[in-house]
Formats: C-alpha cells, structure tokens, sequence
C-alpha cells in the first residue's frame, strides 16, 4: 500500500470511480493519513462529527448499540452522514485489524462534494449522499 499513489488508490474506489486524474489529485491533497492500531475506536457513537473517513489499509468494525453491524475493509468510507448533515455519530467504528485510514476534514469534505457533481453523485449512488443519511456516519 505505500508503494502505491494515494490518487491510484482513491481511483479504485467505488465513492471516487470515474474522477478525472485533477479531481483525484485535489481530493488526495485533503487526506491527512493516519495509522490505528486494533481494538481502538476510530469514531464512536453520538460524538460530533468532524473527519470523512477512507479505509485505505486493514479491518473497521462498526458497531451500533454495542453490536457489530458490519466488518468491512479498504475503499470503504465511513462518516459521511456526520460531516454533511451537521449530525452526531450513529455509530461506533473500531479498528479490527491495525487500519490506516485517510481523513478528510469536514469544511474540505463539503467543499469537495459541492466542487465535484460526480463524488455527490457517488455518494448518492451508494445511497449515502448528501441527502440520504446512511447507517455508518
């Protein structure tokens, strides 16, 4: 994973598919990287949110009420629902594995998916855009 561009790999993910090589870069350069080591929460329930979420290394659990709802690993997203609903945590994520995970500030974040229509349309595709509140913000 660090031998590989974060544009390559943002490319391959389903949110930033069909991003042109620009918009991949501007994106890229909102990402601040950061390493997690197992066990330890990432985001947790009911807190406000303030960081865009990408998997790009290891396993997340996300938990809700205590219960794990889903597992799920790299190009998978978390934390939208917070950032642009202006909304607290549904839910906890915490690192299965040792993650590594690139964070989007929340200013940086709406400013991107108001810049690029496709990341919008993405989002939305993936029924977790600016106006469907999803189950792992």
């Amino acid at each position: 994973m660090d031998d590989i561009p974060l544009e390559e790999l943002l490319a391959a993910m389903p949110v930033f598919e069909g991003l042109t090589p620009r918009q991949l870069e501007e994106v890229a350069g909102t990402v601040l990287g950061r390493r997690v080591k197992q066990g330890k929460a990432i985001i947790k329930e009911g807190n406000w949110g303030h960081e865009f979420l990408i998997v790009l290394d290891g396993q997340i659990d996300i938990v809700r009420d205590g219960q794990i709802v889903d597992t799920t690993g790299p190009g998978s997203f978390v934390g939208e629902v917070a950032v642009l609903h202006d909304v607290r945590r549904n839910a906890t994520v915490v690192a299965r594995t040792p993650v590594v995970v690139g964070a989007i500030d929340t200013g940086l974040f709406r400013a991107l998916v108001s810049e690029i229509p496709l990341l919008s349309q993405r989002l939305a595709a993936l029924g977790r855009g600016p106006g469907t509140p999803s189950t792992s913000g």
